[in-house]
């Protein structure tokens, strides 16, 4: 056994006992990891308030390769990250990403992974309201390409060939196969693919690189992106079993649905 300090962002935690709880941490030397953290729920544990979701610190780690779960000696807190936990939007879009981290991400070392789910994080709770949906898409398409699952956009999918969207015709894109299809393949696929407009074939291009200005996206249009990573990330996952976080983001269950006008009878 080694003790092994590395930062850490906390994915999820739940009871282990009336005093200690299990804490699943994205750490950067390690991957993902689960600790129990002894004492954690006494009124002065060491660790106080800082194994909340979303909270990024330094772990100390009791770690044994052949262990499953290990020990949480300390965590020092560096950001609770409370302005994403005081907006629900931002929230539902961090805690779907955590959940693809955490469904998606290896116990081992991938430091990478871990910087791009903090610069998503930290650019989830900087961006203006108007740009949450657009920042949570481009945050989940950034993480599922350092995790090996990059959708191509440039090239077909299936046959390598350039993609050359024209200003009047949608440009298929595949789930299954793992991004846009040439003409040629597209009727070849397992599955339908999508068709995406011109419009939203290039929002799409934008979101997927971190250097281009977010896409100005409205309420239908972001939707609709929201559809299609949350489609990628299911298929990609397999047998996964239950998204929660993933759903409640892309369905935006917090927000009421518009109430349907009654027709006033007629006098």
């Amino acid at each position: 056994m080694s003790l092994v300090t590395t930062p850490a962002i906390v994915l999820q935690t739940y009871r282990y006992s009336e005093t200690s709880k299990v804490v699943r941490l994205a750490t950067r030397d390690l991957g993902v990891q689960s600790a129990i953290a002894k004492g954690a729920l006494r009124p002065k544990s060491r660790f106080g308030a800082g194994l909340e979701l979303l909270s990024e610190g330094v772990a100390q780690l009791y770690f044994r390769e052949t262990r499953e779960l290990h020990t949480l000696g300390a965590f020092d807190l560096v950001n609770l990250r409370r302005d994403l936990a005081a907006d629900v939007g931002r929230f539902a879009g961090a805690t779907a990403l955590t959940e693809v981290m955490l469904k998606m991400a290896p116990p081992a070392p991938l430091p990478v992974a871990y910087d791009t789910l903090t610069s998503a994080l930290d650019a989830l709770e900087q961006v203006p309201p108007g740009q949450i949906d657009a920042a949570a898409v481009r945050a989940l398409w950034s993480l599922l390409a350092v995790l090996g699952f990059e959708p191509s956009l440039a090239r077909c999918a299936r046959d390598g060939s350039a993609i050359e969207p024209a200003t009047d015709e949608p440009v298929l894109f595949s789930v299954a196969d793992g991004g846009a299809l040439c003409p040629r393949c597209g009727p070849t696929s397992a599955q339908p693919p999508s068709r995406l407009p011109p419009r939203a074939y290039a929002d799409l291009v934008a979101l997927n690189d971190p250097r281009a200005e977010l896409p100005p996206l409205d309420a239908p249009h972001a939707a609709a992106h929201r559809r299609l990573v949350a489609r990628f990330v299911r298929y990609h996952l397999g047998e996964a079993g239950p998204l929660s976080a993933l759903d409640f983001w892309e369905r935006r269950a917090w927000v009421p649905p518009t109430p349907t006008p009654i027709p006033s009878a007629a006098s």
